[in-house]
């Protein structure tokens, strides 16, 4: 993609639609002139009268308690330094994204137009009624120092810089675990830190804190090692000065055991890492790119444990790992602050957290079997799911044993229940599927490539690597549309099947579909015009391996987009084919099926679809929880439609009893768990809501998944074809672009599994 493409991305998804990345949405109803009367006056005097005679209300009636601030003032924004306030509200939105995606925590953020310490301290101790914590953002040191000291001790809520200390938790919870693997302990390692910013001085107190002695530790900033001797040395960097004989970053590495970087690109050399001791720690966290590159660093030693910023190589340090979860730790035992204890407790934790045997979704995501604590794998994985369960507790818990805490958590497992809940699955699922496929991307060919939106989902999952992608169709028609556009595929190979019929791989794919389809009333002229058919072709190259999956239907109905893989691909021997939809709800995931293949399946049908579907959600790393869904609840009415799905459950309990799976149920019942104990006690469901829903007819499924998709504002990821020979994967007519790309990562996944 060129540069200028990329910009004008980023310029059209920050202004198309709502301009900016958050809104304000409500949380209780608001339809009728009750709950308006109830949200505002003269219902909300009650609340207001209970707050003023004591002020921890605040707590219970409003949104205080899970309201973080994000402020800055735009001195030290990312890499481009001093852009002021409005430049920077941006990042400060992302930041309050990242939060909610996470954490489930609330943000506003605030762009404080002033450089002084004194109208910045003042306007955020002022705003203390407002919020539950104060996360501070790219303020310039040496004032984010005093700004963030000031605040904690004249405010009582969490306040944290997170530029100091998240990049300082992360690392520190890695070095622990480096030191470990390369048999070094902490206060004997000689550590060198090149750059002495707000986040290498946060760093190295915090590496002091796990054990490091100061006298071990050498900083380096623009002008060389921070001497003891230094003229005019300034009381923070003073605190880190040494006495010691050096005075280049070439005279400190020279022995080092530790080194590192938050400074900037290629300032350590293959030269300098050489002369560095056995088994060395190397931490090269400039970003975008690091100190040293991480190739050139493992190509000169072999013994060496490396870690970056950057998310394409092993061991990033990346702070999302930290700042969600310890804000949600501490907003949820009502921390006065964020201490020392908190935040050793989520450099243990993370720490820890490592050496844990890795969950299947976390290996689904990179595409690995046996992810484990080793040289590539010293801290979690930013989508790892527990990080929420393990870290937030953690520093609640020290919260609470520091007495810093306003109120304690008496059940640890319920609370991590809550965590769970609180936080969904439903774009974590995209996520972790989406780090799955660009782990080993596949050859993706697109049946309608003469289409924009088709053109410009392949250009994004071909950045994003998370495919490889295809083209077919007339090659002045795509090249037109990439021209028009400003799209970037030159180097993406195109295939006009109407070309290739004199080559070799077309005869061949001409002489399967005639022995498959000539007792069929195929005759060897009618497969050689059906084989120019884009979708023919495209299932003819997946069928002989010249690609991984085949994408189509955006433009076409669904059984004409079917109906050529299975002529040329077929089902799996002895299996049925059916359509599932993954529904990304905000209550998580919830998978449909059948909703796209079978009109009037019968029980034995609906068994074969059932056991489809669960094989396909278990693959997901999710536990599937089966309801066959009927207007009826078990018995309660009679007719064709719960008899069969009755029959159907009674086969499924019988031939399949590992699978958890109860009906028919009426689709209320099914998805409140509550509902479903009160009144059915004894269904295998209860316990937690079905997350499959199996419908008694195409005509009841196509229904839900839409209407759920336009009034429920659920994401619709599919029709997921379920059943097929080959990775084959059917869009949803006119889908959007977003929607395409979903559709590519699970086919890529699909067929990153079949290879298994």
């Amino acid at each position: 993609m060129s540069k200028l493409n990329r910009k004008q991305d980023a310029l059209d998804y920050h202004a198309k639609g709502r301009p900016g990345k958050i809104e304000v949405v409500p949380t209780k109803p608001t339809n009728s002139q009750r709950d308006l009367t109830l949200a505002y006056s003269p219902g909300v005097a009650e609340p207001c009268l209970e707050i003023a005679n004591n002020k921890e209300d605040v707590y219970k009636y409003t949104a205080k308690g899970n309201l973080v601030a994000v402020i800055s003032n735009g001195t030290a924004v990312l890499g481009l330094g001093d852009i002021g306030p409005e430049a920077g509200k941006p990042v400060m939105e992302g930041k309050g994204l990242l939060f909610k995606i996470f954490a489930d925590i609330d943000v506003f953020d605030l762009e404080l137009d002033t450089k002084n310490i004194d109208e910045f301290v003042r306007t955020v101790k002022l705003l203390e009624p407002t919020f539950g914590g104060v996360n501070l953002e790219d303020i310039k040191a040496p004032e984010c120092f005093e700004i963030e000291r000031r605040l904690k001790e004249e405010m009582s809520i969490p306040v944290m810089h997170d530029d100091q200390h998240g990049t300082a938790i992360i690392s520190g919870a890695a070095l622990i675990n480096a030191c470990e693997l390369q048999g070094k302990k902490l206060e004997d390692v000689n550590i060198v830190v090149n750059g002495a910013g707000a986040a290498a001085i946060s760093c190295s107190r915090i590496y002091e804190s796990l054990g490091a002695r100061k006298e071990n530790i050498v900083m380096i900033d623009r002008a060389g090692v921070i001497r003891k001797d230094r003229d005019k040395l300034d009381q923070v960097k003073a605190e880190f000065a040494t006495s010691k004989d050096l005075h280049t970053l070439e005279d400190a590495i020279a022995g080092a055991d530790v080194f590192i970087g938050l400074s900037a690109a290629d300032v350590l050399t293959a030269a300098m890492l050489e002369k560095m001791a056995a088994r060395p720690v190397v931490f090269a966290m400039a970003n975008p790119n690091p100190e040293i590159a991480y190739d050139l660093a493992v190509a000169t030693r072999s013994d060496i444990i490396m870690a970056t910023g950057r998310s394409d190589y092993p061991n990033q340090v990346n702070n999302v790992l930290g700042f969600p979860f310890i804000f949600r730790g501490a907003l949820d035992v009502r921390a006065k602050g964020i201490n020392e204890e908190m935040k050793l407790a989520a450099v243990y934790a993370i720490a820890q957290l490592a050496k844990e045997s890795v969950p299947e979704s976390v290996n689904l995501a990179y595409n690995v079997n046996n992810l484990r604590f080793s040289r590539e794998y010293i801290i979690p994985k930013p989508n790892d799911p527990r990080l929420i369960t393990v870290v937030a507790p953690a520093v609640a818990k020290a919260a609470i044993e520091s007495g810093i805490a306003r109120t304690t958590i008496e059940d640890w497992e319920a609370y991590k229940t809550e965590l769970r809940v609180r936080l969904g699955q439903d774009d974590l699922l995209m996520r972790t599927l989406s780090m799955a496929a660009k782990q080993n991307p596949k050859r993706v060919v697109f049946a309608e490539a003469d289409n924009y939106k088709i053109l410009r989902a392949a250009q994004i999952v071909k950045e994003e690597g998370i495919a490889i992608p295809i083209l077919l169709g007339g090659k002045d028609k795509i090249k037109g549309i990439m021209d028009e556009y400003g799209l970037d595929l030159a180097d993406v190979e195109i295939i006009d099947p109407k070309k290739e019929l004199d080559s070799r791989e077309f005869r061949k794919y001409v002489d399967e579909l005639y022995r498959k389809r000539q007792r069929r009333g195929v005759s060897l002229i009618e497969a050689t015009k059906l084989m120019q058919d884009r979708n023919y072709y495209g299932a003819a190259m997946v069928k002989f391996g010249k690609a991984d999956t085949l994408i189509s239907g955006l433009t076409k109905n669904y059984g004409a987009t079917i109906r050529p893989a299975l002529q040329v691909i077929g089902t799996k021997k002895g299996s049925k084919l059916a359509g599932m939809y993954m529904m990304l709800t905000k209550k998580g995931p919830v998978f449909f099926g059948d909703t796209t293949v079978n009109k009037n399946p019968s029980s034995e049908e609906l068994v074969d679809i059932t056991v489809l579907l669960y094989n396909a959600v278990k693959k997901m790393d999710i536990e599937p929880r089966i309801a066959l869904l009927s207007y009826s609840n078990f018995g309660s009415n009679e007719g064709d439609i719960p008899v069969k799905m009755r029959e159907t459950v009674r086969i499924l309990h019988e031939k399949y009893p590992h699978i958890v799976v109860d009906g028919e149920m009426q689709g209320n019942f099914a998805t409140n768990s509550r509902l479903l104990e009160e009144n059915f006690p004894f269904s295998t469901l209860n316990g937690q809501p079905a997350n499959v829903l199996i419908f008694p007819n195409l005509e009841s499924g196509n229904i839900a998944y839409k209407l759920l998709q336009e009034l429920g504002e659920a994401e619709a990821v599919g029709p997921i074809l379920l059943g097929m020979d080959k990775p084959i994967h059917v869009l949803q007519l006119g889908s959007s672009v977003r929607e395409i790309v979903n559709m590519i990562t699970i086919a890529v996944v699909d067929a990153q599994q079949k290879e298994l």
